[in-house]
C-alpha cells in the first residue's frame, strides 16, 4: 500500500476470499502535476472516497453489459452491426460494413481506424480501437431501446450494491470525449464490487446478474488469433501479447497467469484472479511504469510466495 501511494494512488483496494484484506486512500488534490487527473476527478462518495472516471476501464464494464444482452435474446454476436445501427454508420463501403459483426467490436477486430475507415477486412486486424468500441454503446441502446444509464443501473450497478457508480458525460478536455462521449465513473470500492461479480461468474450473492451460462469465459479467453491477450473488452494475462520495442511478452509477467483486467489511462486497473480468489482495484493519477510488477511482486511476496 505504500507503494501505491507514492505511485499517484488515490484509491486501492484488495478482496480476498470475498473480503476486504486491505483498503487505503490518498488525496493527491493539492500535489503538482497531477492535472490529467483532475481532469477525470468526479468528486467524493458519502464517505469521502473519490469517484473518478476510469477511462477504458468501462470497455469491461460495456463487456458485462453486452453478454446480459445476449442473454436476453436481444443481441446476436454474428450479427452485422448494421443490423442494429442502420447502413452508413462507418466510412467503410456498404459491403464492407456488412461484413462487420458485433463479435468484431467487442474483440477490437473491426478492421476500422479511428475514422471509421476501411483499413482491413473484419476478423482479420486486431486494431485497439476506442472509437469502433464505442458503437456497442449505440448498439445497446438500439436493442433494448434504453439508455446506457439505465441498463446499467438495471442490469449492474443497482442490484451489485455500486452506489456511487453511473456513466458521466465529457465535456470538451475531459479526456477521450471524441472517442467516448460518456466516461463510467466509480469508486474503488465500486469497481471491487463489479470485480467479485466477474469472479463469482456473474453472480451477486444469490442473485445471477448476468443469466448467460457461458459468456464470462468466452469474454476472459483469447478473442481473435492477432492478440490472444485480449478477450471481449478484458484483458488476459495468460497469453503472450503482439510483439512491441520493449514490451514484456505477457500483460503482468510477475502476476498469476490466470489474472484478467479491466484497464484504463492514468493506470486505472480491475484486477480479477480466480485461482486465488482476489479482486484488485486501483484508481488514481499516472503511475510509473513500472508499478503494476512492482506491486505484484510485493503482493504475492506477502502471500509467501
Amino acid at each position: 500500500m505504500d507503494l501505491a501511494g507514492k505511485a499517484k494512488s488515490t484509491g486501492v483496494v484488495i478482496i480476498l476470499g470475498g473480503k476486504i484484506l486491505a483498503e487505503r486512500y490518498w488525496d493527491l488534490s493539492k500535489e503538482k502535476g497531477t492535472l490529467k487527473f483532475s481532469i477525470r476527478n468526479q468528486g467524493k462518495s458519502p464517505e469521502g472516497h473519490p469517484i473518478e472516471d476510469v477511462a477504458s476501464v468501462q470497455k469491461s464494464v460495456t463487456s458485462f453489459l453486452v453478454g446480459v444482452a445476449q442473454g436476453k435474446g436481444l443481441i446476436d454476436f454474428e450479427a452485422p452491426v448494421s443490423k442494429y445501427l442502420g447502413e452508413g454508420w462507418s466510412r467503410a463501403s456498404k459491403a464492407q460494413e456488412a461484413k462487420i459483426a458485433v463479435y468484431h467490436l467487442l474483440s477490437m477486430s473491426s478492421g476500422l481506424n479511428e475514422a471509421l475507415e476501411y483499413q482491413a477486412e473484419a476478423g482479420t486486424a486486431w486494431r485497439y480501437n476506442t472509437v469502433a468500441y464505442s458503437q456497442t454503446h449505440k448498439l445497446l441502446e438500439k436493442a433494448t431501446g434504453k439508455d446506457i444509464q439505465t441498463i446499467t443501473r438495471e442490469w449492474l450497478t443497482t442490484p451489485a450494491g455500486m452506489k456511487d457508480s453511473r456513466w458521466t458525460p465529457r465535456g470538451a478536455g475531459g479526456g477521450a470525449a471524441s472517442t467516448s462521449r460518456v466516461g463510467f465513473s466509480t469508486t474503488a470500492r465500486d469497481l471491487a464490487r463489479f470485480g467479485l461479480v466477474m469472479l463469482r461468474k456473474g453472480h451477486w450473492e444469490e442473485r445471477d446478474l448476468l443469466q448467460n451460462p457461458g459468456y464470462l469465459e468466452q469474454a476472459v479467453a483469447p478473442s481473435q488469433e492477432m492478440n490472444k491477450a485480449y478477450g471481449l473488452l478484458w484483458w488476459l494475462n495468460g497469453h503472450p501479447k503482439p510483439r512491441q520495442r520493449q514490451a514484456p511478452a505477457r500483460l503482468l509477467p510477475t502476476a498469476p497467469k490466470d489474472l484478467f483486467a479491466a484497464q484504463g489511462a492514468l493506470g486505472r486497473k480491475l484486477y480479477v484472479v480466480p485461482s486465488l480468489d482476489l479482486v484488485i482495484t486501483r484508481i488514481g493519477d499516472n503511475a510509473p511504469q513500472d508499478f503494476p510488477d512492482r506491486f505484484w511482486e510485493k503482493l504475492l511476496l506477502a502471500r509467501g510466495e
